[in-house]
């Protein structure tokens, strides 16, 4: 395979943003604190984070505290844009305490490679009208942030994922253990690849 990297490379790429942030947002280290509120009103949690004491129900099993994708915080409300042309592959409801809440998961082929990106902690109006298959356009609004209610009993915001595996519901780990660490990292590339330098 192509190197991914060089593939998705946002300097050769025109992707639109994901989330439109201010020129000020904190970057956080959750490897070290617990997710407190931010000084500013958008911040970033990283990609391939340590983060032990943060995922504690039953879903994580309590060996699953790596973060695979990139937490965009934010308002309740905040709009979700696509990167790049593709499709809603996947979308639904995942209920259980700590999980994603609202989902929507989009295809798209960039030079020849497939890849899906999930859209994670989303607000249930973001799955109205959806239906699998559904063309999107670069730039469009596809979803928003959930409150806690909605998102899997989180802060607001919004967890951003790639996948090179096609995902066969509209679920992917976004947490996983030290055990499946390099092979995650292999599966799931870093979104700033998509999101740009965020760090």
């Amino acid at each position: 395979m192509k190197d991914i990297e060089s593939i998705l490379d946002w300097k050769n790429n025109d992707y639109h943003p994901v989330v439109e942030l201010p020129d000020s947002y904190d970057v956080l280290d959750l490897s070290v604190n617990p997710w407190v509120p931010s000084k500013t009103e958008f911040s970033i949690g990283r990609y391939d984070e340590v983060r032990p004491g943060m995922y504690t129900t039953p879903i994580f099993e309590g060996i699953r505290n790596i973060h695979v994708g990139i937490d965009i915080n934010g308002p309740i409300g905040t709009p979700c844009m696509a990167f790049t042309d593709g499709k809603i592959t996947h979308f639904g409801y995942n209920p259980e305490p700590g999980d994603y809440g609202y989902v929507v998961i989009t295809a798209h082929k960039i030079s020849g490679i497939n890849i899906w990106a999930l859209y994670g902690h989303l607000s249930s109006e973001s799955i109205v009208d959806k239906s699998i298959g559904q063309k999107i356009q670069r730039g469009e609004t596809i979803a928003w942030f959930g409150p806690e209610a909605e998102n899997g009993g989180w802060e607001p915001h919004l967890h951003f994922q790639l996948s090179l595996i096609e995902p066969e519901t509209h679920d992917l780990p976004g947490v996983v253990s030290s055990e499946d660490r390099l092979q995650a990292l292999q599966s799931y590339p870093d979104p700033r690849l998509i999101l740009g330098p965020l760090y």
